[in-house]
């Protein structure tokens, strides 16, 4: 025996380090798993998929039993038909009086000017409730005198100038009391076609723009007057409608 061999001999064994060999086991294990799920990152997920399918079970489910038909009902007996009731009573209509309603016979008044020609008919006066024209002639109206049943051959007024268009000329505190109505005055035009008088004949909710609308309208307005039979001039009435819009 060698010295070496019996030096080794003198000396007691070692026990093995399992721990430092589970140690160095893991760390490869480690390093084996990183380097798999780098380069294969998917494969955990193949490897759980694959063992799971391995262990599915499909369950069929059952198959529901047929429906029983159901019984056929019985016919219900036929029913036998009620008795016609008693008669129901006439009506009897009632005899009712209806008052006569009162007719009004207005009196017929004769003319204040007896008419003159060949014609039953009546003359005309100076003033009255209708349209009338002075002066004589042979056509439709009523004249001083004729043969037939016209007259005139006059021109009536006819506005040529002047408008009231301007919001700014009515006063802007009544202006919602004055949108949407209107105001109707009669204008008196003289020979020379300028307004010599004015006057309201329906007024509207706002007085002061109706004011405002006679002395706006004797101002600006002009016409052309109204002439006779004969051509001339002469003073009539002309009436006026001014309407406030939104």
């Amino acid at each position: 025996m060698s010295r070496r061999d019996a030096r080794i001999e003198g000396r007691p064994r070692r026990p093995p380090r399992w721990g430092i060999a589970a140690l160095v086991l893991f760390m490869h294990v480690v390093v084996v798993a990183g380097l798999v799920r780098a380069f294969t990152p998917d494969l955990a997920q193949q490897v759980v998929r694959s063992v799971t399918q391995a262990f599915t079970i499909e369950a069929t489910p059952p198959t529901p039993p047929e429906p029983s038909p159901s019984p056929k009902a019985a016919p219900a007996p036929p029913q036998k038909e009620g008795a016609a009731g008693a008669p129901g009573r006439k009506a009897t209509p009632r005899d009712i009086a209806v008052p006569r309603a009162p007719v009004v016979v207005r009196p017929t008044q004769a003319p204040p000017v007896a008419g003159q020609g060949t014609q039953d008919a009546a003359g005309a006066a100076a003033q009255g409730e209708g349209t009338g024209a002075s002066g004589s002639g042979t056509g439709t109206g009523s004249g001083a005198g004729g043969a037939g049943t016209g007259g005139g051959g006059g021109a009536p007024t006819v506005k040529i100038a002047g408008d009231i268009n301007s919001a700014k000329d009515y006063p802007r505190d009544t202006r919602e009391l004055r949108i949407g109505a209107s105001v109707v005055i009669d204008l008196s035009v003289a020979t020379d076609g300028h307004v010599s008088a004015c006057r309201v004949v329906q007024p509207s909710p706002d007085s002061e723009a109706d004011r405002i609308t006679c002395r706006l309208a004797t101002k600006r307005f002009r016409f052309r007057p109204a002439k006779d039979g004969s051509g001339n001039p002469v003073e009539a009435v002309y009436r006026w409608r001014q309407r406030w819009f939104y």
